[in-house]
């Protein structure tokens, strides 16, 4: 007797009755592998309203964009894989610095995005938001992928799942190569090793990890518009053409869940390894006259330990449903952080060495109670202590420290009512700053030129607050009401106490001055038929600083104002994705940039970026799927970042102020091979 086949999907994951606000979400494993992505990085382009982009080569942390902020290198987003940081304070390059180039897409269970200042648990980073992702503990099947791409991209992967004991063995491997469009490849290579040991499920069992990373690349980093226009360099040019760099990374952590009940008991721990030398020239002669040039190298060697344990403990008082949580999280860096000076990678002399120890402990009480059946709230308060000493090349700039810091929350919930639930939250969160900043007193890099000629005047440099607060409000709305038709909406407003910002250029912390951010958001998921559904998000924010140009922005002479540089005013997207139409899988995926302010009073914008990419696969067996995924569908002429500031060329007298920006890649294809044994 011959059964007809029974496909089994896994149900849309709920949020209605049980998210916090209008603004967080879910992203399911399926959504991820159908996404059409150039870089791994753009995962985290499921959230609605973040842009990833890239300014450098494909071996360097992403530039992400959500609410408003130009979040750099990751120091207004908390980011974590298995409750593991990714974020790196005290960062050679950038606060915050968070580079995903270890993490393989294939084994992300699941994704878990919010926005704003409004939970508990999450410290250090979470302002504008914060990206929870995990690994699948066991694969359906062993997995082997191999692609092809037209712009020199090439990958390999394997992974496999075996019982081993009373649990699960899961490995994997990878290896990546990259070129792009440019005239000098960016020969990115990477390899990513993966080893997992897991028992029980996800309510009682416990997990051991174990990662490796390491990558290497050239890098053709922003070009000064003036050059292109004039005929200098066409856009796949670089300036420096040895600027580049190369990274690795080691980790291993253990996840703990326990759940009787009295509560439920989650703990994990970790330690990484952690190196990084980059090699960049920005402004290319503005200090030193050609031949020698303005490449400098920064340089990072850390490793991170760290805990958090929470205990949920639910209760009854008065007949009302109740969770009480308390958490507590630790985390110690141990850096070696230093800036050189460099021609063509090769050392000229030290600006700064520092061994920075930077500490930390959260502790956090959160309770949730049901006072009516439509009516829910959820009130949180944390405090941080931060500890940290700096022992520096320069002893001026060596010194201690120690700060802490109250963040209150709240969020009421009132609903559902015809499947529909409101929420109101307020919130107050931070990001740490680098700790130099904080007790540096020295601009190392402007007293060393000055001895060099003879002068012995020491610039003094003010220093930084280590912890910045922010505080969010926020209001919003959820509804199913149409069968099949998911929506949210939330208006929020989001104060930040200073924008102070990194150079590392000369490792450096500039102050900043507060800002304020206010804007409102749209997303929509629809199943338009069984076998397809579309999805569409806008954000708009006004940003701006809250105070008058005080002359301490970095701006042109004679155009203060309190625009905020690099904050999109528009960030929108849509997708059409099939939906359980075996043997074919396709999705086409629009992303819109809006044009973003370079200068304080706004006289000089970027462009916006629109562009659609495309994926569709065929499953020629039960084991084997052909995919082909396509990039800059419409070959636009875009640009993934810009920037404004002087530079000074090797046939100019003085510097110049102007737009320096890196292309989007032009139309290109990736094919590949994807095997299920």
């Amino acid at each position: 007797m011959v059964l007809e086949p029974i496909t089994v999907t896994a149900p849309a994951i709920a949020t209605l009755g049980h998210a916090d606000t209008a603004s967080e979400g879910d992203v399911s494993q399926q959504q991820i592998e159908q996404q059409p992505r150039y870089r791994v990085g753009e995962i985290l382009e499921a959230m609605p309203g973040l842009i990833i982009t890239q300014h450098s080569g494909e071996g360097k942390a992403n530039q992400y964009f959500l609410r408003g902020f130009d979040l750099d290198h990751g120091t207004d987003i908390a980011i974590s894989i298995d409750d593991m940081p990714v974020n790196m304070r005290t960062h050679a390059h950038g606060q915050g610095y968070s580079d995903l180039n270890f993490i393989i897409p294939e084994l992300i269970d699941d994704l878990h995005y919010s926005k704003g200042p409004y939970f508990a648990a999450l410290g250090d980073f979470d302002t504008a938001g914060a990206v929870q992702m995990s690994y699948l503990d066991v694969l359906p099947h062993d997995l082997a992928s191999v692609s092809a791409g037209t712009l020199g991209d090439y990958r390999g992967f394997a992974a496999m799942s075996r019982p081993w004991g009373d649990g699960n063995v899961l490995a994997a491997a990878e290896y990546a190569h990259a070129d792009g469009p440019w005239t000098i490849p960016d020969n990115f290579n990477k390899g990513n090793l993966l080893l997992r040991y897991s028992q029980g499920t996800a309510d009682n069992g416990f997990s051991v990890t174990g990662a490796y990373m390491n990558d290497a690349f050239h890098a053709t980093n922003q070009i000064p518009q003036r050059a292109v226009l004039s005929g200098q360099i066409s856009q796949w040019d670089a300036i420096d053409t040895t600027d580049g760099g190369n990274s690795e990374r080691y980790s291993l952590s253990a996840k703990y869940v326990a759940t009787d009940d009295a509560g439920q008991l989650k703990a994990n721990i970790y330690a990484i390894g952690y190196r990084l030398n980059l090699w960049n020239d920005f402004d290319y002669f503005v200090t030193f006259p050609p031949p020698i040039g303005d490449q400098f190298k920064q340089s990072d060697r850390r490793k991170i330990y760290g805990a958090n344990v929470s205990y949920a403990m639910p209760a009854h008082p008065f007949g009302l449903d109740m969770t009480n949580t308390v958490g507590f999280q630790t985390r110690n860096d141990d850096i070696h952080v230093g800036l050189d000076e460099t021609t063509a990678e090769v050392t000229r002399f030290n600006v700064r060495d520092d061994h920075v120890i930077e500490s930390s402990a959260g502790f956090y009480v959160e309770n949730r109670t049901k006072w009516l059946d439509k009516l829910r709230t959820v009130m949180g308060v944390r405090e941080d202590l931060y500890y940290g000493s700096d022992t520096s090349s320069l002893a001026a700039n060596s010194g201690s420290l120690v700060r802490q810091i109250t963040s209150p929350k709240g969020t009421v919930v009132v609903g559902p009512w015809y499947d529909t639930e409101f929420y109101t939250s307020v919130g107050q969160g931070f990001h740490s700053n680098d700790f130099r900043g904080a007790v540096t007193r020295v601009d190392a890099l402007a007293t060393e030129l000055n001895q060099q000629q003879g002068d012995s005047t020491v610039v003094n440099q003010a220093r930084t607050p280590l912890l910045t607060k922010a505080t969010g409000y926020e209001v919003g709305v959820r509804s199913e009401i149409v069968p099949g038709l998911k929506t949210s909406a939330d208006v929020f407003v989001l104060d930040l106490d200073s924008e102070a910002t990194f150079d590392g250029d000369e490792a450096g912390t500039a102050p900043g001055r507060p800002s304020r951010r206010v804007g409102f958001e749209l997303d929509a998921d629809y199943r338009v038929l069984p076998w397809m559904a579309l999805n569409g998000s806008f954000a708009f924010t006004r940003a701006r600083y809250t105070n008058m140009d005080d002359g301490s922005a970095d701006t042109e002479p004679g155009h203060p104002g309190n625009y905020i540089p690099g904050a999109a005013k528009m960030i929108a997207s849509a997708s059409a994705r099939l939906v359980d139409l075996e043997p074919w899988s396709a999705e086409m995926r629009f992303r819109f940039f809006g044009r973003r302010p370079l200068i304080e009073d706004n006289s000089v914008t970027s462009r916006p970026t629109a562009l659609f990419d495309a994926q569709v696969g065929y499953k020629v067996t039960d084991h084997l799927q052909v995919r082909l995924d396509i990039f800059n569908l419409f070959n636009s002429n875009a640009h993934q970042i810009d920037y404004y500031y002087p530079s000074q060329l090797a046939n100019e007298a003085t510097p110049v102020y102007d737009i320096h920006y890196k292309p989007v890649e032009p139309l290109s294809a990736r094919l590949s091979l994807n095997g299920t044994f």
